[in-house]
């Protein structure tokens, strides 16, 4: 059985339904500055301190370079650099959105339940609480680092590997985000890891769509705070979409095939 997928701008649409929610539920978005401003400023000092010992990290990984021609030598340490700052970037988004999920659980299930409530139909009385929270924010963070790693040796392809590295990171990190995001509503619901992931498998380009448009509002200066609750928002805009087109009639039923023959008996 599976659902009519639902499309990429389908999927972008879902973080400007969240968005909205600042006019309109002004007071329950701030809720969710508070851990946001929190986590930035831990994130940004982080930045700030490796931006500061940069250039001595990468003299002291790149000893094999002293000898090299003085330009080759400063060009491929300026190229090392780029790509170790692309990656901090990446992994400070992921990081921002692991940490901030996790300090900021009641915070963001106050706004989840509110978003439920609106929409109707079966609310789950309580969320995924602040210990689980917590577990699946440390495995967001792991997987931050994971994504960090690739950009940075992807980045080291000659020519066009800097621009695949951005590009890529982007894309991986907002499937990153968004199922981190989405899967809060779901599983507040009971559905386990398995569940979750057959019902999303059936819209990609909309988990893409919302994780990619989460992502970029996040590499904006401070984009991170205003829009994380807005994140968290649309997130259950998208869960509850997915939910009731996989409940509704609106599904193929794939024919069973026949069993095989059974072979005579020898």
């Amino acid at each position: 059985m599976q659902p009519r997928a639902m499309g990429f701008g389908q999927g972008a649409g879902f973080l400007r339904d969240g968005l909205r929610l600042w006019r309109e539920r002004p007071r329950l978005m701030l809720l969710g500055l508070v851990p946001a401003i929190f986590v930035t400023i831990l994130v940004v000092a982080a930045l700030v301190a490796l931006v500061m010992k940069a250039d001595d990290l990468i003299g002291w990984a790149t000893p094999f370079a002293d000898d090299w021609n003085e330009t080759v030598r400063d060009l491929f340490r300026a190229v090392l650099y780029v790509l170790v700052l692309l990656g901090a970037g990446m992994l400070s988004v992921v990081t921002f959105t692991g940490l901030t999920l996790a300090v900021g659980d009641p915070f963001y299930e106050k706004i989840w339940k509110e978003v439920e409530l609106s929409l109707g139909g079966d609310v789950p009385d309580h969320g995924v609480g602040w210990l689980r929270g917590a577990l699946d924010g440390l495995v967001l963070v792991l997987t931050g680092i994971a994504t960090a790693i690739m950009v940075f040796l992807i980045g080291l392809l000659p020519i066009v590997g800097a621009v695949v590295a951005a590009a890529l990171g982007l894309v991986v990190a907002g499937r990153v985000l968004a199922a981190e995001l989405v899967s809060r509503p779901l599983e507040a619901r009971g559905m386990d890891r398995a569940a979750r992931k057959e019902l999303l498998a059936e819209h990609p380009w909309a988990m893409l769509g919302f994780g990619v448009c989460v992502q970029a509002c996040f590499l904006i200066p401070f984009g991170g705070i205003l829009v994380m609750p807005a994140a968290v928002a649309g997130a259950t805009y998208l869960a509850r979409e997915a939910l009731d087109r996989a409940a509704s009639g609106d599904i193929v039923v794939a024919p069973v095939p026949p069993a095989p023959p059974v072979p005579p008996p020898s």
